[in-house]
């Protein structure tokens, strides 16, 4: 079954409220092992104007992935998720993930296309703070692919 290309600008409802936390913070950057004091040490980041640690730019795909899970497992748009490779990643950023935020994410569909026999959706998650302040948009692109694709 091919991907419904009519969910192009679906948006889907937020996702539980995720708050950002040192600890995460801090086992996310090691186990990436970026050893950026502004991610380990408050001092660190506060000498750098922050109010509190800060994320790896990367730590944001946490966040977007729990949005995202509305769009792969919707049954309206057909995806293949056994069949899925992560295409491409990346983040547009207002300002870092700090610990202590509470951000908000939704996902909403930006491209379906098939290319090949695979099927390929391009996401966008807008993630905020729970008073509104954009924080970061991920986009991303997951790829289904085609049957007979394994050889």
């Amino acid at each position: 079954m091919a991907i419904n290309l009519d969910l192009v600008g679906k948006t889907y409802p937020a996702a539980p409220v995720y708050e950002v936390g040192r600890e995460k913070i801090r086992e996310f950057a090691t186990a990436i092992g970026d050893d950026n004091p502004a991610y380990h040490d408050v001092a660190a980041a506060q000498a750098l104007g922050h109010r509190d640690i800060i994320a790896p730019p990367t730590f944001a795909v946490i966040v977007s992935f729990l949005a995202a899970a509305a769009v792969v497992n919707d049954p309206d748009l057909g995806l293949d998720y056994t069949r899925v490779v992560h295409g491409e990643q990346r983040f547009t950023y207002s300002r870092p993930v700090t610990a202590g935020d509470q951000l908000v994410a939704a996902a909403t569909i930006e491209n379906l296309r098939i290319a090949a026999g695979n099927d390929m959706v391009t996401t966008r998650t807008d993630i905020t703070t729970t008073d509104g302040e954009h924080v970061v948009t991920a986009t991303s692109v997951i790829v289904s692919r085609a049957a007979g694709a394994d050889a």
